[in-house]
């Protein structure tokens, strides 16, 4: 999942970070760079609570949906990518039955994209049910 984030440089302050779609996860860096990456590892921590939680995960929204925000104006855009798969939550193996050609279909996907079938099951199953919520 690909977060946009929002970027703010006083002359006096370090960068700071705003993650419009995650209400309370903010950031900040010395660097534009140091910035972007610890606005990714906040994110991180930010969903990880929301899954310990058992609470849904906001689905990213587009930029353009949130740069007319006048808190957001003169901000840097930019997107940091939340692998949900990855975040330490305890996996469990299971068994699945889908139609061969729909599991060639995942797989071509997942690694046409640096996933894996899991990972890309994960992500798909997360984002459906936070958007039928």
């Amino acid at each position: 999942m690909k977060y946009p984030i929002v970027i703010h440089k006083d002359a006096s302050s370090d960068y700071s970070v705003t993650i419009p779609d995650l209400p309370g996860c903010f950031s900040a860096g010395s660097t534009l760079e140091e910035a972007i990456n610890m606005a990714q590892e906040a994110a991180e921590c930010h969903i990880e609570g929301i899954l310990i939680d058992s609470e849904p995960i906001p689905i990213p929204s587009d930029i353009e949906v949130h740069k007319d925000n006048p808190d957001f104006k003169e901000g840097i855009w930019a997107l940091v990518e939340v692998d949900i798969s990855k975040l330490s939550l305890k996996s469990k193996r299971i068994n699945i039955t889908m139609p061969e050609r729909l599991i060639r279909i995942v797989d071509q996907y997942a690694k046409r994209y640096g996933s894996t079938r899991s990972g890309l099951l994960s992500q798909a199953v997360t984002e459906y049910m936070a958007s039928h919520r």
